[in-house]
């Protein structure tokens, strides 16, 4: 068992009420971490140390000076990559594999990113009178209250930790319930580092309280939420009464569509990449096929056959394909979700069950057919290894059916036609549409969606617009004095 403390402002103390809970690893299904069980007061505490450190030495830095603690930082994150991705597969049940790819990632993220904080400026404005010279400053919006889920805690934490310490704000981070390991064993990195204190907190806890104490924060400025879409709209409402801005990556119903002249082995791959990957627990999952009937039965034959041979198991080892879900509660959803499917009329012609070797958290991959377009299993995410098959007649179909949710996070496009690419790729309502491949993101290409899919676009250059905020300064430089009841 190993314990952890919570970080705030660069001491690493208990929580305040002195609880504590376990972590489970979802595929022993045993406790394997003690971590602080935090509250309130807690929470008030972390923000109050990263105000005083947006007010202290970390506001002082220059933007040179903050890209080159976030360059020694991706130094220090790239030679603990290995460690940080076996903390996030013992404790979300990910594949070592993929882990291992994410946290060897990070360093790029901030390297990257480090390249933005120091060409922030403003810009000199002509006024419209000439005794005034006018520019503009871009300011950190101030103290983030970042709230990550547990199926890519650093992966996501990344996306929002990055650019806002290009912005020069503060983060306040809260990581899931589930899986609050990896956020602490990171917080200890950045220590390394040298940042100032109070620049990065990390509070841990398994009640919602705790999440509303910190959403509810009055010293809070903006909040960066990553989850689903129900918490999202919650977080939204309450963030709304007070008036505090909110970037939100929600949920995803991402069809992959493929059109009669793909490649439909490359397709058949990229589909079970797009569902099967990370068993399905991904917002970005491709967990529709709009598949075109002419080409409907062999495609389906080739994902059927892939999706049989899919190999479950430990995810640490290197020939295990799907781990188990994350916990006990995403379990229960995605058989609920299989369960109600087939009592209204779908047909399995793919798993549908708890693995009857593994058992615990092993879902099989999934495959569902004879699915109305409108029906539950259709629509709303599921976030496990479920993917529904709906076949189309023409390429105005597939267009109609894969925009027919309330979700525009991604979509997969299948076709070796190139000016069919870039005509469906238009049409296609989604933040991102991956052709002849899936799910792949770099720190340079902006991600994000609209609708119930959230607001706001993360990675990209202008990911760091997100926490800044643009003030203008008027100098008066005749020295004159005007008529006092006259504008200007």
């Amino acid at each position: 068992m190993t314990d952890h403390e919570l970080t705030i402002g660069g001491k690493w103390r208990p929580a305040v009420s002195g609880a504590t809970y376990e972590t489970v690893n979802p595929y022993t299904g045993r406790p394997w971490a003690r971590v602080p069980d935090a509250g309130a007061a807690d929470v008030d505490a972390a923000v109050s140390a990263a105000r005083t450190a947006l007010d202290g030495e970390w506001g002082a830095l220059t933007g040179f000076e903050r890209a080159a603690l976030m360059r020694r930082l991706a130094d220090i994150v790239e030679r603990e990559a290995e460690r940080l991705a076996v903390v996030e597969t013992t404790d979300n049940g990910k594949l070592l594999r993929e882990t291992r790819q994410q946290t060897a990632g990070l360093a790029t993220w901030l390297r990257y990113f480090s390249g933005v904080a120091d060409k922030l400026h403003g810009e000199t404005i002509p006024g419209s009178k000439p005794n005034y010279f006018v520019y503009t400053r871009e300011e950190p919006v101030g103290v983030i209250a970042a709230i990550v889920p547990w199926n890519s805690p650093l992966a996501l934490l990344h996306w929002k930790l990055a650019p806002a310490l290009a912005a020069g704000c503060t983060l306040v981070v809260k990581p899931s319930e589930s899986t609050p390991a990896s956020a602490l064993e990171y917080a200890r990195l950045v220590e390394e580092a040298g940042f100032p204190p109070g620049v990065l907190n990390v509070i841990t806890g398994q009640s919602a309280e705790l999440g509303r104490a910190l959403v509810d924060h009055p010293g809070v400025d903006k909040i960066a939420f990553t989850g689903s879409p129900a918490v999202g709209a919650a977080i939204a409402s309450s963030a709304g009464a007070r008036l505090t801005p909110v970037l939100l990556e929600l949920g995803g119903k991402s069809a992959q569509v493929v059109l009669p002249d793909a490649d439909l082995e490359a397709a058949a791959n990229g589909v079970v990449a797009g569902i099967f990957a990370a068993g399905g627990q991904t917002c970005i999952a491709g967990s529709r096929l709009v598949v075109h009937r002419d080409v409907r039965e062999r495609l389906l034959g080739l994902i059927v056959d892939r999706a049989k041979a899919i190999r479950l198991g430990d995810p640490l080892l290197p020939e295990t394909e799907m781990g188990p879900l994350a916990n006990k509660r995403q379990l229960d959803t995605v058989l609920g979700f299989i369960d109600r499917a087939v009592a209204t009329g779908a047909s399995v012609v793919a798993g549908g069950r708890r693995d009857p070797s593994l058992g615990g958290l092993f879902v099989e991959p999934t495959i569902l057919t004879g699915v109305a377009r409108d029906a539950e299993i259709a629509q709303e995410e599921v976030f496990g290894p479920v993917l529904t098959v709906l076949d189309v007649a023409s390429e105005d179909e597939a267009v109609a059916v894969a925009n027919g949710t309330r979700f525009s996070l991604g979509a997969g496009l299948w076709t070796s036609d190139v000016g069919r690419a870039h005509r469906v790729a238009a049409r296609l309502r989604a933040g991102t549409v991956w052709v002849n491949s899936y799910r792949a993101v770099a720190p340079n290409v902006p991600f994000g969606g609209n609708g119930a899919s959230g607001w706001g676009r993360e990675n990209g250059r202008h990911a760091v617009d997100e926490f800044l905020q643009t003030k203008a300064v008027w100098i008066e430089t005749s020295g004159e004095v005007r008529d006092p009841f006259v504008v200007g």
